[in-house]
């Protein structure tokens, strides 16, 4: 049974980890509302899960908490954005809100960023823009766990993209995915209930289906979106290189096989062709395009429709991208954030580390 942690004790908590690693009072207070956002949406692999991970990255040199993030190249719609291998959790809100801003001034702002590390869920930059009502969008390539369609060799990442679409009295439009299968938190969600994976989402060192959900750890890969090729893993492939060249190719990150591992202990790769992980971030004014008040109106006419859409035998309704996660979020605020055992222990060491008391 998992426990119930409030948001509010989770995110001092938090923050004081981030203080004691080093982060100014900003920078901590971007990096917790950035992480505890994916576990009040109910994305529990990238939440206070990746903490101790981040804590690894920093001890062995390869986050630096107080880095000085800079823009070293821009037009008035485009920028790119040397994080200074800071925390992806900061680097790129800073890099989104260069974007929010040029948007402001000229219709649109897309900015490329180098040199950062693992930036959370996608979906929190992308609805930075809705704030704004604009349209936001995110992505970042991540290190080599995906084997391409026809292949057996680690080249990409989970190259997740976020999209957020403002509407008028309906909800926002959120969708927030990764391009493989299933993102690789998932197996790792899986991994501490020592279940088995679905097939489809992993495959051996030789190539074959496999529902091992430790099989990373034998030379195995995630999948792309679609599984194999009669499925349609080519585009889910497509999709994963696409953010892999915005985000890095783009902006001077590294990239394909070279991206940084996110574990610590995984060794760094050779000849390196660039600066780190890569993101790449977007916002669209609405009025660059259509009256605001034309296209919310569509907006909400769209998903409405899209919601009485007739069910499916043994389905009760046709979900919007971004109506789990908000329900989680209303859910969590209230009651708690649930936390698998495994995880509490992990917290309880890094407590442990910085001499935070841990909650009871």
């Amino acid at each position: 049974m998992n426990q119930l942690y409030s948001y509010e004790l989770l995110y001092t908590f938090t923050k004081t980890v981030f203080l004691k690693m080093g982060c100014s009072e900003l920078d901590a207070t971007t990096a917790t509302t950035v992480l505890l956002s994916a576990d009040l949406r109910g994305i529990d692999s990238h939440g206070v899960a990746r903490l101790s991970g981040y804590i690894r990255l920093w001890e062995v040199g390869r986050i630096n908490t107080t880095p000085n993030i800079q823009v070293v190249h821009e037009t008035p719609s485009t920028a790119v954005v040397d994080g200074d291998s800071g925390l992806g959790l900061v680097v790129a809100p800073f890099a989104m809100q260069i974007a929010i801003e040029k948007a402001k001034q000229v219709g649109t702002g897309w900015v490329s960023v180098r040199n950062t590390n693992h930036f959370g869920i996608a979906g929190y930059h992308a609805m930075m823009a809705l704030k704004h009502s604009m349209i936001g969008m995110a992505m970042t390539n991540a290190s080599a766990l995906v084997a391409p369609t026809f292949s057996i060799e680690r080249m990409l990442g989970t190259n997740p993209i976020a999209v957020a679409i403002p509407a008028g009295e309906q909800p926002p439009f959120v969708a927030d995915m990764a391009t493989t299968t299933a993102a690789n938190g998932k197996l790792e969600i899986l991994q501490r209930k020592n279940a088995e994976a679905p097939l489809g989402w992993v495959q051996d060192k030789e190539g074959q289906a496999s529902t091992d959900a430790n099989i990373l750890k034998q030379a195995g890969a995630l999948l792309p979106l679609g599984s194999d090729r009669e499925h349609g893993s080519h585009k889910g492939y497509a999709l994963g290189a696409i953010v892999d060249i915005f985000s890095a190719i783009l902006s001077g990150g590294s990239y394909g096989p070279w991206a940084p591992p996110f574990p610590a202990y995984v060794p760094m790769p050779e000849n390196m062709p660039g600066k780190g992980l890569g993101h790449f971030l977007g916002a669209m004014r609405i009025d660059a395009f259509r009256s605001q008040e034309e296209f919310t109106l569509h907006m909400d006419n769209w998903i409405k429709r899209f919601r009485n859409a007739k069910p499916a035998p043994g389905q009760d309704r046709v979900l919007i991208p971004g109506d789990p996660e908000r329900e989680y979020e209303q859910e969590r605020m209230e009651k708690g954030i649930p936390i698998v055992a495994s995880v509490v222990d992990d917290l309880k060491a890094v407590g442990e580390k910085f001499g935070i008391p841990w909650m009871a």
